[in-house]
């Protein structure tokens, strides 16, 4: 490992990201998504499944004072309320009883982190007190001993850190650490980061490798990561060592999770279709003799992205040794081509090698965040563009498919084929919803994508001491600090039909500084200052420019792309004979709306690439780049009988074929879509 190419985030504070893309998917985040989530958080959505997030912390608050006020209070003892209760009445919900999903509070939790972000872009003194009024809420539900989860706290503390495998307190607890501080870094208020240090307390006085403690971990991860985001915002020793512990102790044998199983009377495993036990949790053996990408897809993705912060943070050689492996196999042989992970819907969960069915994909929103965190990580350690590029990926194609295009609506699963009869009558494909949905009952996913949008600059760049590293392009302005000088690197990017031309410039650079600009693996053509790019020194796909060259004037890189058929690797089966549009970094596809019904009888011509036009169209209001390939579609006349002899049955006419960005698709009502198409 090479400390010299460690780097950290950017900043945001420091960052003002003006891209004329991502600027507006921020604002989208800020004025509609951030304030709808909210009203979603308290069940004020019509129509949308009811969150109870707030109210449960309302109702853990209203018990606590209770418990002060009364002398004679009894504490709930945990009964068996199940895994989801819905309240009979859901317009008269009991003021103290909890409802919804285990896990609900992590909701809200993400829901402050994406308000951090905004903060850090757009300060709102309104927004920022509506949320420290709510954080007040969640102090007021902590139990004075430090203890905070909902679920427990109103339904029976007497069996907390039971069920650490299905229960999901450390991952509520992980989500909890990550908005703590990022709403202290945006605002400077500690109340949220004091709650999370009080819990990180407790937890590490119950779990850990000391006599009298469980040995357990987290069933659900992010923990890890989380507790690393706090030692770095804390510097306190404990959250690191209990962050290692959690890694170290992972699949270790006797099994912690068989124990507690045996111990709770519940299954040894999870029942997926894996060849061996806890395989579902990543559990399975210790993380270092892991090697491939196996389980819950989100889990595994959080848990990798722990794993490499730990490396960095520790130089543990073993461990990165581990990440590369497990994302070599993620990346090499269970990814899609828009960056989606988790091929199969049991248990939402990583296939074998190669099996990356588009139909009854499940591809979760929140597995492709987790991949874009391990791949910022990964980039953290060693900038390496094969990181930025996969990286890249999720962010234009797999994540923002995930969010409408007016912001109030959302993807659980990320299909890369859809007809809606089959979402609707076949069970196997019940998962695929051919339209976003205003909320779900399990709603990880769209506060998810708002925090993630939010804080993108933040994977944009990294940084150490001397460096800035450009691993996505997005027109911003940084001022960061070299050795006491402040340094403002500007970029402007601007985009044309088939190119993007970027420009950096530096005010007050030293000698010292330097830039580590990417090469983007779509790029066919780039050329630095005029120059072709092999005349440069490239490394890993990035390529320096020092403080002197900046002296000289802006650096400008262009990158040209054009529109690009991709095949699948043989192994992959469902995707042999068909082909993928790809353009810069954006993967396209056939919706219904633009080309008829029955997209599984078009064909189209890659030996004709070079008739294919460009235009920008408007979907569902917004602006868009759309393809205009040759094709030809089958039209056979229907049959009396169902099958027919070959020979003598071809007809087919020349149509053209219009490819929309992936991420855009279903904005225009349920309709068929494929990603993947005949040639």
């Amino acid at each position: 490992m090479d400390r010299k190419n460690f780097s950290m985030p950017a900043d945001l504070k420091k960052l003002d990201v003006s891209d004329g893309f991502w600027k507006k998917e921020m604002e989208l985040v800020r004025t509609e998504v951030i304030p709808y989530q909210w009203e979603a958080l308290n069940d004020r959505v019509k129509d949308a499944a009811p969150s109870f997030s707030m109210h449960n912390f309302r109702a853990a608050g209203l018990l606590k004072k209770r418990s002060h006020e009364d002398p004679d209070f009894k504490a709930p003892v945990f009964g068996n309320p199940g895994f989801e209760v819905l309240p009979d009445d859901p317009d008269n919900v009991p003021e103290d009883k909890f409802f919804g999903f285990l896990f609900q509070d992590s909701d809200f939790y993400k829901w402050v982190e994406a308000v951090a972000y905004s903060l850090m872009q757009h300060p709102d003194e309104e927004l920022m007190k509506r949320c420290d009024e709510a954080i007040d809420i969640v102090r007021d539900a902590q139990a004075d001993d430090g203890y905070l989860d909902t679920y427990y706290i109103l339904n029976g503390r007497d069996r907390e850190f039971t069920n650490l495998r299905d229960n999901h307190e450390l991952y509520c607890f992980g989500h909890l650490a990550e908005a703590a501080a990022a709403y202290f870094k945006a605002t400077g208020h500690g109340t949220l980061l004091e709650v999370a240090k009080r819990y990180a307390d407790y937890i590490s006085e119950k779990i850990g490798p000391e006599e009298g403690k469980k040995r357990g971990y987290p069933g659900h991860e992010v923990a890890e990561l989380a507790l690393v985001r706090l030692y770095e915002i804390t510097n306190d020793p404990k959250c690191l060592a209990l962050a290692r512990y959690f890694i170290d102790e992972r699949g270790q044998e006797p099994s912690y999770f068989a124990m507690e199983a045996k111990r709770n009377g519940s299954r040894d495993d999870h029942g997926q279709l894996l060849n061996s036990r806890n395989a579902y949790y990543q559990a399975h053996k210790p993380v270092r003799l892991q090697d491939e990408a196996v389980g819950h897809a989100v889990r595994a993705m959080y848990l990798y992205s722990g794993m490499a912060d730990i490396a960095r943070v520790t130089e543990d050689e073993s461990l990165a040794e581990a990440c590369e492996k497990l994302w070599y196999s993620t990346t090499h042989e269970k990814m899609y081509i828009t960056g989606g992970v988790g091929a199969t819907h049991i248990g939402e969960a990583f296939s074998f090698p190669f099996d990356l069915p588009n139909d009854t994909v499940y591809a979760e929103s929140c597995a492709s965040i987790g991949l874009v965190f391990f791949a910022r990580r990964m980039l953290q350690m060693a900038p390496k563009a094969e990181y930025a590029d996969v990286m890249e990926k999720c962010l234009y194609n797999g994540i923002i498919s995930g969010m409408a295009l007016d912001g109030k609506s959302f993807f659980y699963v990320n299909p890369l084929e859809v007809l809606p009869r089959a979402c609707h009558f076949d069970e196997r494909k019940a998962h695929v919803k051919p339209v976003r949905q205003k909320w779900f009952g399990c709603a990880c996913c769209p506060p998810n994508i708002a925090r993630m949008l939010g804080s993108v600059g933040s994977y944009a760049f990294t940084e150490n001491e001397d460096t800035l590293f450009a691993h996505l392009y997005m027109s911003s302005r940084y001022v960061k600090d070299v050795n006491g000088r402040e340094v403002v690197i500007t970029e402007e990017k601007t985009e044309e039909d088939g190119r993007w031309t970027v420009k950096f410039s530096a005010e007050n650079a030293p000698e010292e500084f330097a830039l580590m600009l990417r090469i983007p693996g779509w790029s066919c053509e780039t050329s630095v200052n005029g120059r072709d790019v092999s005349e440069f020194d490239v490394k890993d796909g990035y390529i320096r420019v020092s403080g002197e060259d900046l002296e000289n004037g802006p650096v400008t890189l262009t990158f040209t792309f054009k529109p690009v058929f991709m095949a699948a690797d043989p192994r992959v089966r469902e995707d042999q004979g068909k082909t993928a549009l790809m353009y810069g970094p954006w993967v396209y596809a056939l919706e219904e709306a633009d080309n008829g019904k029955d997209l599984h009888l078009l064909r189209v011509c890659p030996d004709k690439a070079a008739e294919i036009r460009s235009e920008v169209r408007e979907i569902a209001g917004v602006p868009a780049r759309v393809l205009l390939v040759p094709g030809v579609r089958d039209v056979r006349p229907e049959s009396s009988a169902l099958y027919v002899p070959l020979h003598g049955t071809s007809a087919e006419e020349a149509v053209t074929l219009t490819y929309i960005p992936y991420y855009m698709w279903a904005n225009r009502g349920e309709n068929e879509m494929q990603v993947w198409t005949r040639f």
